[in-house]
């Protein structure tokens, strides 16, 4: 049998030119061998892909950004990666206000498309994202103070199923798919290839911000953003990073829809704190503010292997917890990008009921994650054990986890990544992909089918 004649796009065995390539991820230590990655040109490729895979019995992983945080999600030993990267139609409705992306763009590449255009378009914290995979799991960033979540600005997409079939979705039509597909999580239910967002207009001008300190003043600084960061003003949106205590630091960075003059005001209660050793506070044209907060990240240059969990803060943390967090820093890497990142939270985010789209966790104090970072895998154990148990110290003031930035250390994971909706999201995965043709270690797993009246057992899908 000739394998690679149903296989349409671009189509890379192993063995073949460009194999080592294609399996490059963002973690440098990918150790997966999957047996072919077909780069799909339409969505008609994807659609022969999965065929192929299900004729051939083939594990299948969709790709879009190669940003997956934990092996085994994107990429799958003797399976398919059915990769969209080279999907990149953008199509703007200035009209209706909204764009039509197909889901192998970059979330850099988008907001370059649309901001000069005066529009915004929601980011996270990196470029090189897939759009594809950022807002299946919802869609963090500075902006969701503002706008939501970027899946809380998803009004239609398409998907192809397990059966190779092309649905497509809105609030009218397939509305539990939509539904699941703002916070559901990638892979689950199919491959998505296009995705349809509302729009909003962006200010002529914002004020980006970006303010350094030394790393020993980490606590005061963290104790003043915590307090502070759950209830200030929506339109400002920032991020605080604190790195490893060798060669480590504390940067918060941030984005305020409005004037350097009310933004400054409005940061006081955290730049009086300490020492900063740089301050920016600066007044941008929102395309240039923009960029500003997406510098470079390429995907295929990483130095550093990862182990990142996440969660939500039911409440501030209190000195416990802190003193957790300095140990975790002190026995962290040094020089690398070890560390934690914290993300306000409230605003537009904490207005959606948490039950109208799959993202669950809306009612938090605000985000957190963390990371231990290594180059050499004779460091690896050690380096996820340290960030796993972490997670178990701070398990008391913690609720949830994000599903775009996964831990395969979390057991029985549907709950905690998708709290009351997980029950909501396995029936929509028996609907739409019943033989669980689309799975990985944390995948969502299809309802069991009611049992019959007639039989004894009930028949669970595989």
């Amino acid at each position: 049998m000739n394998l690679k004649t149903k296989l349409t796009g671009r189509v890379v065995f192993r063995g073949d030119p460009g194999y080592e390539a294609a399996r490059k991820n963002w973690d440098p230590h990918t150790n997966r061998f999957p047996k072919v990655f077909v780069f799909a040109q339409r969505t008609q490729d994807v659609a022969n892909a999965i065929k192929w895979a299900r004729k051939n019995h083939v594990p299948i992983r969709a790709r879009s950004g190669r940003h997956a945080l934990e092996t085994n999600l994107s990429q799958v030993n003797g399976g398919i990666v059915i990769d969209v990267s080279e999907m990149k139609k953008i199509k703007l409705n200035r009209k209706k206000g909204t764009v039509m992306v197909e889901t192998g763009n970059r979330v850099g590449r988008i907001v370059k498309a649309l901001t000069p255009k005066g529009f915004i378009a929601p980011f996270g914290d990196s470029p090189s994202v897939g759009i594809g995979g950022i807002t299946a799991g919802g869609g963090i960033g500075p902006l969701q103070r503002t706008i939501g979540l970027i899946s809380d600005n998803l009004v239609a997409l398409e998907m192809v199923d397990a059966k190779g079939r092309v649905i497509r979705a809105n609030k009218k039509r397939n509305a539990d798919l939509l539904w699941a597909s703002r916070g559901g999580g990638g892979g689950n239910f199919g491959i998505y290839t296009r995705y349809k967002f509302k729009l909003h207009r962006a200010p002529a001008r914002a004020t980006v911000i970006q303010i350094t300190w030394p790393w020993n003043q980490f606590e005061e600084v963290f104790k003043a953003w915590q307090k502070w960061a759950p209830s200030v003003d929506t339109r400002l949106g920032t991020y605080l990073e604190i790195g490893p205590k060798k060669g480590g630091n504390v940067r918060m960075t941030g984005l305020f829809l409005g004037p350097r003059t009310e933004a400054i005001r409005l940061l006081r209660p955290v730049t009086s704190v300490g020492t900063p050793t740089k301050e920016i506070i600066r007044s941008l044209p929102y395309p240039e503010a923009s960029n500003f907060l997406l510098p470079p990240d390429p995907v295929l240059t990483q130095r550093f292997s990862n182990q990142f969990s996440s969660g939500f803060a039911r409440c501030p943390f209190p000195d416990k917890a802190i003193k957790d967090m300095r140990k975790f820093l002190e026995k962290a890497e040094g020089n690398t990008p070890a560390g934690f990142f914290f993300l306000n939270w409230g605003g537009a985010v904490s207005r959606v009921s948490p039950k109208a789209t799959a993202f669950f966790w809306r009612k938090a104090k605000f985000y957190v994650e963390w990371n231990s970072s290594w180059t050499k895998q004779s460091d690896a154990a050690k380096n996820i054990a340290l960030a796993r148990n972490l997670r178990r110290k701070l398990q008391p003031f913690i609720v949830g986890s994000y599903i775009n930035v996964p831990d395969q250390g979390i057991k029985n994971s549907g709950p905690v990544y998708y709290g009351a909706n997980f029950p909501r999201l396995r029936r929509v995965k028996a609907k739409y992909d019943p033989k669980n043709v689309f799975n990985n270690p944390q995948s969502i797993p299809p309802a069991r089918r009611p049992c019959s009246q007639k039989r004894k057992k009930c028949r669970v899908p595989v």
